[in-house]
């Protein structure tokens, strides 16, 4: 039977659809999560679609649907939605010119009227996107489907660094044209340093993941395909230096392979949720036309991290300790992906500063008993939309076990928790989904 809680939260759920004013995708997800972390995975599918009732569904939808799937072990209906949002994703890139267009000029982008546009995903999402569904392949043993999902990451990073850097030349030359000089540093109560910490700025950007290229290796590797193994191994290397696990499978590919009826085993963790995206008011202040100043306060996007999922203390396999290499982290690739996206955010914020700072100047001057140095006009929210059940951190093992059953063992702060996996295949993906204190196994 639903908890009064869910009862409560899919009964507001179905006011708030009535008023497109109040969808406010941070509460939505919230909400959502909140029966995630609780272990109630149905009840987290029931209030996702409560929440999007309309036969026209964005892309947000199908990314969180196909996360909630595998949580539930229901990878084909995973893929299966994963599949519509990466048809969506594909017919959105075919426009990527014109919208990246737009977004150099920084029309409606991270500000005031952004939710109201379509939903196209940030470049961290869409690879992810087709690594999570190499995951799901991989979990059912199916290596063949998993490579095709990992071609399509590799073309997907490709069009992404092509269309970034166009953008990101056209920022520049068009900030130096007009004269901005505003940072995101310069921000009043902006945390700025979440966007300076030493793992944000390490990244070579906010969409390249060193796990990804890590998964396309062992894939490659797999069937055979050494020579496109190497690449992978390669780029996962250079995206995350000096890390034994990459730097052993590299080195191991120019080795006979081992005779021995042993199966290569890659054991993925994934923990935690992506972070929230909230609107935060900042304090512009303009100098207008007739030399008022006004103060225009501003929504401009902030990250916050999830903090629902105590990190992993202790694993063990067949009851020896290992340690898990982490190579992907959701919450760094958002930070390093809003810090590149500022400048679009301040151009885009300036603009509209300096338009409402002239309307409240005309005011003061139709109404000097009430003039304001503050802007009194309705401002809204930033968009906060993000893919929010997204797992934030995938740690790896690379083992060589017998085939059989064997047993396992996840710590958090909480204790052991005892798990069982069959490895009956040469080469095996076996996948765990920690959040809060819950693991959740992927069948396969």
């Amino acid at each position: 039977m639903p908890s009064r809680r869910l009862l409560t939260l899919l009964s507001c759920a179905l006011l708030l659809n009535g008023c497109g004013l109040l969808h406010d995708y941070d509460r939505e997800l919230q909400a959502t999560n909140e029966q995630l972390i609780a272990g109630n995975v149905d009840g987290a599918l029931q209030l996702l679609e409560l929440h999007n009732p309309w036969d026209d569904k964005e892309l947000l939808y199908y990314l969180e649907k196909g996360e909630l799937l595998r949580v539930n072990g229901d990878l084909p209906r995973s893929q299966d939605a994963w599949r519509s949002a990466d048809q969506m994703i594909f017919k959105f890139e075919e426009g990527t010119q014109y919208s990246a267009f737009l977004k150099s000029l920084g029309v409606g982008f991270g500000v005031v009227g952004d939710s109201l546009r379509r939903y196209e995903g940030y470049d961290y999402e869409k690879v992810m996107l087709t690594t999570q569904m190499a995951l799901n392949e991989l979990a059912l043993g199916d290596f063949d489907g998993a490579r095709v999902d990992i071609k399509k990451t590799h073309e997907r990073e490709a069009l992404i660094a092509e269309q970034r850097d166009k953008q990101y030349l056209a920022i520049e030359e068009k900030a130096k044209a007009s004269g901005i000089k505003l940072r995101y540093q310069d921000l009043q109560g902006y945390p700025v340093t979440t966007l300076n910490s030493p793992q944000v700025i390490a990244l070579k950007n906010g969409y390249q993941s060193a796990f990804s290229h890590y998964l396309a290796g062992f894939v490659y590797e797999a069937l055979g395909e050494r020579d496109l193994a190497a690449p992978g191994y390669r780029q996962a290397i250079e995206l995350l230096p000096n890390t034994p696990l990459l730097e052993k499978a590299l080195s191991n590919l120019g080795k006979p392979p081992q005779a021995s009826s042993d199966s290569d085993v890659l054991i993925v963790i994934q923990t935690g949720l992506a972070p929230a995206l909230q609107s935060l008011p900042i304090p512009i202040l303009v100098q207008t036309e007739d030399g008022q100043r006004i103060t225009v306060n501003l929504p401009i996007p902030v990250l916050v991290a999830d903090t629902s999922t105590p990190p992993l203390k202790q694993f063990r396999v067949d009851g020896k300790a290992q340690s898990p290499t982490q190579l992907n982290n959701i919450t760094d690739m958002s930070f390093r992906t809003l810090h590149d996206d500022m400048p679009v955010i301040i151009s885009s914020t300036l603009a509209y500063a300096r338009v409402n700072a002239e309307i409240q100047a005309k005011e003061n001057k139709r109404k000097p008993d009430k003039a304001s140095s503050v802007y009194q006009g309705f401002m809204g929210r930033s968009d906060t939309r993000t893919w929010r059940t997204l797992a934030d951190n995938t740690l790896v093992m690379r083992l060589r076990l017998k085939p059989g059953v064997h047993q396992m063992q996840l710590g958090q702060s909480a204790g052991l928790t005892p798990l069982s996996f069959k490895i009956d295949r040469p080469f095996q993906v076996i996948s765990l989904r920690v959040i809060g204190n819950r693991i959740f196994v992927l069948p396969g």
